[in-house]
């Protein structure tokens, strides 16, 4: 098995009780503390799931798809970890049971096991302490988190959970490695009595596999009762300064104070005896306060066909808070079904929108709502961003209602049209499997000096992430552009159409690429914070 450094420190982040209480964000926010100390963080989300990675599943089935620089298909969390961390990671960020299974397979297959009985032990928990420790080892960190997916007690966390229990006892017990345990304590009856018999029942679940909890992070709507905080140190085996109360909050990003501010970085970092630095939070507060205390309020409709659970579009969320946090403005995002507006033509919400975007998507649902939206952006003169999808909707819009080419479309949609406008990428032809088989990651972009996109990057050259099996088509460039629709950012070798914009409106821009998985706090994707600022004048003047 590979060896960790001397040094090298691990911060497991658990979840029990119930999924969806935050592990991610708190697995962030304490790699944000301690990187506010002068130590050097990284972090790995393991995901129990079957797939290899995130790429094949439906944002309704486990949110966005966030996309690394690598080209890597991975997690959301991930993303959160990039937001708050300000690091690019890999696809090796992000473990599945899926990865691991395949690589144990293929040793077996090439005879690496020299003849033994494959087994969950040894092997499969051998692989993932070896993908854990050579991930973290790779970044130089000195500390690294590992958010473990799932609920404690779920069948499939039980070899990683066993495996970080292995590298706990084998890294030297309570030296090495620490664990943080997420619970929720809900609030019962009519006088609001906070119960901790969930959270003890979870951490007896966690010592029974042999993890004690360092640290216990327990969710509720209010601050923990001091009485209650006592209750779980007693019944869970902590001290009182490791029970730390995580309400909730007014934005995500106030989280890291929240933590601090009940002493959890003063406690990781003296049972770790890291040299830390003073603390430097002076940014991030400010950007987190000016989060919640905007000038002024604009409305943004986002028209997609995944609108009822946000977690598909995670990532515009936060790009429009960074954005918002630049500009003084709050962004109200009006979520639109494109397949209403398909049927019903613009909604109240499209109405009443200062801006409109169309983000990335796949399948024909709701394609000619999407279509429509973008018509109503461009005729009504309301501020637009398209993106991936969002720019072939736009291209495909324009062909039809400015260009008179009846019937365009993408050959995704209609295969059989007279105008395929949008067509699948050459090196996609041939292409069947579906899994890590699309144009992805980080790519160079060119970008025409005489341009809002230029405006707003301030450079010509750009690094921007991909995802997508198609793409205009380049018979029809000239045309477009005769017409009006320029094309203002190319590949590298110009035989991509990465940017498109029209003069004759005050901001109607689209972009194959994903601006929002680059966009940081006080660091905001460009492309939303014009499409704000358009929305700031499209309403205010």
């Amino acid at each position: 098995m590979v060896e960790s450094r001397d040094g090298m420190k691990y911060i497991f982040v658990t979840g029990g009780v119930i999924s969806g209480l935050g592990k991610g964000i708190t697995s962030s926010s304490i790699g944000r503390l301690l990187k506010s100390r002068g130590i050097k963080v990284t972090a790995i989300k393991i995901d129990p799931y079957l797939n290899c990675d995130a790429g094949t599943m439906n944002p309704f089935e486990h949110g966005e798809v966030f996309v690394l620089d690598d080209g890597g298909e991975a997690d959301l969390d991930l993303g959160n970890y990039e937001r708050f961390l300000d690091v690019s990671l890999t696809s090796n960020h992000n473990i599945t049971t899926g990865k691991v299974y395949r690589l144990v397979i293929e040793k077996e297959r090439m005879g690496e096991y020299l003849g033994k009985t494959v087994q969950i032990i040894p092997h499969i928990t051998n692989e993932i302490k070896n993908q854990i420790i050579t991930v973290a080892e790779a970044t130089g960190a000195d500390v690294c988190i590992v958010e473990l997916g799932g609920t404690v007690g779920d069948i499939e966390s039980m070899p990683f959970l066993e495996a970080v229990r292995q590298m706990n006892t084998e890294m030297g017990k309570g030296e090495t490695c620490l664990f943080v345990h997420t619970t929720l304590v809900p609030v019962m009856g009519a006088v609001g009595e906070q119960k901790t018999k969930p959270t003890q029942h979870s951490v007896k679940e966690l010592r029974a596999i042999g993890i004690q909890p360092d640290i216990i992070v327990a969710r509720a709507k209010e601050p923990l009762e001091e009485s209650i905080k006592k209750k779980i140190s007693l019944f869970c085996d902590v001290p009182i300064e490791a029970v730390v109360s995580a309400p909730d909050a007014r934005s995500i990003y106030d989280v890291p104070m929240i933590l601090n501010d009940q002493g959890i970085t003063d406690f990781i970092i003296g049972r770790f005896k890291l040299n830390a630095k003073s603390q430097d939070l002076v940014d991030w507060k400010d950007f987190a306060h000016r989060i919640v205390n905007p000038n002024k309020t604009v409305r943004i409709a986002l028209v997609g066909k995944y609108t009822h659970l946000v977690d598909s579009y995670i990532s515009h969320v936060e790009a429009f808070h960074h954005a918002g946090a630049e500009a003084g403005t709050k962004v109200e995002l009006l979520f639109v079904d494109s397949e209403v507006v398909q049927h019903f033509g613009p909604t109240d919400e499209l109405l009443k929108a200062d801006g409109i975007l169309i983000p990335g998507g796949f399948g024909n649902r709701g394609i000619e709502g999407k279509i429509m939206a973008a018509g109503f952006a461009r005729e009504n003169k309301v501020p637009y961003l398209g993106v991936c999808l969002g720019f072939q909707i736009a291209t495909i819009e324009f062909a039809r209602n400015v260009m008179d080419f009846k019937g365009a479309n993408s050959t995704e949609f209609a295969p059989e049209t007279g105008y395929p406008v949008v067509d699948l990428l050459p090196e996609q032809k041939h292409v069947t499997k579906k899994g890590a088989s699309m144009r992805l990651g980080a790519q160079p972009v060119v970008v025409a000096e005489n341009s809002k996109a230029f405006q707003l990057y301030g450079s010509n050259l750009i690094m921007e992430r991909h995802r997508h099996r198609y793409e205009v088509n380049p018979k029809y460039i000239e045309e477009f552009e005769t017409a009006g629709w320029r094309f203002t950012g190319r590949s590298a070798d110009s035989v991509r159409m990465e940017i498109g914009e029209l003069d004759s409106h005050p901001y109607y821009v689209a972009c194959q690429f994903h601006p929002e998985f680059k966009s940081r706090p006080n660091k905001p994707s460009p492309l939303h914070l014009g499409l704000l600022k358009a929305a700031i004048k499209h309403r205010f003047g």
